[in-house]
């Protein structure tokens, strides 16, 4: 677990510095001027500057292709609208005390009862998500309402200044980080302990390096780690999503996706838990990650699609 080691530059640390008593004043705001701020931030970030506006709209007409120019415009918005709501609900996460973190973030009973089972048989579990809904709070979160040590792995920022600052804020519920290069080691390091190890999946890997999925509509590499990884530790493979209850409000689902890795052949769980993303996407469109060119690759000539999953567990 350990955070960026770069020598930082100066400018990096002018720029912390002048933007860290801005965000720790904005952070100790209440709920409801937070969400006037967003609504600002909306119109600078959407009506103004437009901030990638031209992928966000690319992606959806991929992803939808049997959506109206209106239909996908409306999502468009709402895309925003929620996008600069996670941006204030981030931050707040720095100071938001864990009365009201519970209270705005809770996991399903039914999916509570999934992690104590696995915590009376002492398994620790390996968990997959996407940029679904506010999966920040949702893994600080979930670390006081589970019996498991929660573990993420995360990218490192290349500031060093903000990257501490990001690792506090992840960490102050007892959270604990794993950088990606590290993720076997740390996990192996661990592996005598009750954990749940998280890895925000839906993230592009290198083209070369990946399995390929068809993934709304369009031809997607997905990271092999997570199916490595689970089947070199044999643990059971958690599927889990956050979705959005009203504004400020959200809950985690979680589903066994597969007890034993071992009996998979490769590359089914990943498709197992792209195709569960998208049915989640579908759900509530506005609150995935749009903006990141996530289909910025084509898929090598020589690396064939892996097949979608049909279910026969």
């Amino acid at each position: 677990m350990e955070q960026n080691k770069k020598k930082p530059s100066l400018g990096s640390a002018i720029a912390y510095y002048a933007a860290a008593p801005l965000i720790y004043g904005l952070s100790v705001m209440p709920f409801a001027v937070l969400y006037l701020f967003s609504d600002f931030l909306y119109f600078v970030v959407f009506r103004l500057a437009g901030y990638r506006k031209g992928v966000v709209l690319q992606n959806l007409h991929n992803s939808f292709p049997e959506k109206t120019d209106e239909e996908i415009n409306a999502i468009c918005k709402a895309f925003y609208h929620n996008l600069c709501d996670s941006v204030v609900e981030i931050i707040k996460a720095m100071t938001i005390s864990k009365k009201s973190l519970l209270k705005r973030c809770k996991v399903d009973p039914a999916s509570a009862d999934l992690f104590n089972k696995y915590a009376t048989q002492n398994q620790s579990v390996l968990l997959v998500m996407g940029h679904l809904g506010n999966w920040e709070w949702a893994c600080s979160s979930f670390n006081l309402q589970s019996p498991h040590q929660l573990y993420v792995i995360y990218h490192p920022i290349s500031n060093k200044y903000f990257d501490g600052l990001m690792y506090r804020m992840r960490s102050r519920a007892g959270t604990r980080l794993i950088a990606m290069k590290n993720t076997y080691r740390e996990m192996a390091t661990h592996k005598a302990g009750l954990n749940t190890t998280a890895f925000v999946a839906d993230q592009t890997p290198k083209p070369d390096n990946a399995y390929w999925v068809n993934f709304l509509h369009q031809d997607t590499p997905v990271f092999k780690g997570v199916e490595v990884i689970a089947r070199k530790m044999d643990l059971p493979v958690v599927y889990a999503t956050v979705k959005k209850v009203k504004r400020g409000y959200y809950e985690m689902f979680a589903e066994t996706l597969a007890i034993h890795p071992k009996d998979y052949t490769e590359g089914e769980i990943p498709a197992i838990y792209t195709q569960r993303l998208e049915q989640d996407i579908i759900a509530q469109p506005e609150t995935w990650l749009w903006s990141h060119r996530r289909w910025k690759h084509k898929r090598p000539a020589n690396v064939a699609q892996t097949p979608a999953y049909v279910e026969h567990h």
